[in-house]
C-alpha cells in the first residue's frame, strides 16, 4: 500500500496504513511481532499512533520501518511523515566544534615548573627551621598545660609528688599529726565497707576481700562502715584498735585526729 499519491491532509495516518497493510497481507499482530522482534503491546500502540512506547524517535522511526517491510509497503514516506508530524530529524552536530574540542584535549598538559619551584623553596625553609629549632630544643620551657617534651631532662625539685598515703605499716607509723588516717586491713576474711571524709563524700564503697588493704585520710574526721567488723584489722592515727568485734558484725565507727578513739 503506498501514500504518495494522497494530499498532505487527507493522507492516512501512519499507524492507519500499517493496520490495513498488515490486515491485507492476511497477518496477525501474533505474527508480525514473532517476525519482527517487535513486542506485542508496541504494534498495538504503533498502529493506534501511539509513539511513546517506542523508547525516542529513533526508536519509533526504525520500528515504523521494520513493520512497514514486514506487511509489504514501502517505509520512507511513513518515516518522512513521521518526521513532519514530530518536528523532524534532529541537526547534526556541527564537524568544527568537534573537532577543536578534540584538538584541545590531545594537546599535552605541561608541568607546572613555578608551582614546583615554590615548593621546592618551602620544604628547604621548613627544614631549615625545624632543624635550627631542634638543635635548640635546651633551652625551650613548656607552657603549662602543654605536653612536656619527654626527651629533654625534667629538673629535679624537693616539692613531694603525692602525699597520698601508701596502705602499708611504715605509712601509717608516720602518718602526719594534723590528719586522721585510717587503715583497714582484711586480715581474717572478706567484708563490705565504706568510708566517708568529714563532708560526707564518699571515699570507697565496696568490697575488701581477705589480705587487701585500704588505706583512707582526711584533715578532719573519716566515717566507717564495716559489713563484717570481725574481719577487719584497724590502724587509726599509726597506732592499731584494739577493739574486738564479732565475726559478721556490722560497725560504724568514725575517727578524728589524735588517739584513736571511736566516736
Amino acid at each position: 500500500m503506498s501514500i504518495g499519491n494522497f494530499p498532505e491532509n487527507d493522507r492516512p495516518s501512519i499507524g492507519r496504513v500499517l493496520q490495513q497493510a498488515r490486515i491485507a497481507a492476511g497477518l496477525t499482530v501474533e505474527e508480525i511481532s514473532s517476525s519482527t522482534r517487535v513486542r506485542i503491546p508496541i504494534v498495538h500502540a504503533i498502529e493506534e499512533d501511539d509513539f511513546s512506547r517506542c523508547g525516542g524517535d529513533v526508536y519509533a522511526r526504525g520500528h515504523i520501518r521494520t513493520l512497514a517491510r514486514a506487511v509489504g509497503t514501502d517505509p520512507e514516506p511513513l518515516v518522512s511523515q513521521y518526521d513532519a508530524e514530530h518536528g523532524g530529524r534532529p541537526a547534526p552536530t556541527p564537524a568544527a566544534p568537534l573537532f577543536e574540542a578534540e584538538r584541545i584535549r590531545s594537546e599535552p598538559r605541561r608541568p607546572n615548573w613555578t608551582a614546583a619551584m615554590v615548593a621546592a623553596i618551602v620544604a628547604v625553609v621548613g627544614f631549615v627551621g625545624f632543624t635550627f629549632f631542634k638543635g635548640d630544643d635546651s633551652s625551650t620551657t613548656v607552657a603549662e598545660g602543654s605536653t612536656p617534651n619527654t626527651k629533654s631532662p625534667k629538673p629535679k625539685t624537693d616539692k613531694p609528688v603525692d602525699p597520698k598515703p601508701v596502705p602499708s605499716d611504715s605509712a601509717i607509723a608516720a602518718a602526719p599529726g594534723d590528719k586522721v588516717t585510717v587503715k583497714l586491713s582484711a586480715s581474717q576474711g572478706k567484708s563490705w565497707i565504706s568510708a566517708k571524709d568529714h563532708n560526707g563524700r564518699l571515699l570507697f564503697d565496696g568490697l575488701l576481700l581477705q589480705g587487701q588493704s585500704k588505706t583512707f585520710q582526711d584533715k578532719e574526721r573519716v566515717d566507717l562502715v564495716l559489713g563484717d567488723a570481725g574481719s577487719i584489722e584497724l590502724f587509726v592515727n599509726g597506732k592499731k584498735v584494739e577493739d574486738k568485734f564479732q565475726p559478721g558484725q556490722v560497725e560504724r565507727l568514725s575517727y578524728t585526729k589524735g588517739d584513736p578513739a571511736v566516736g
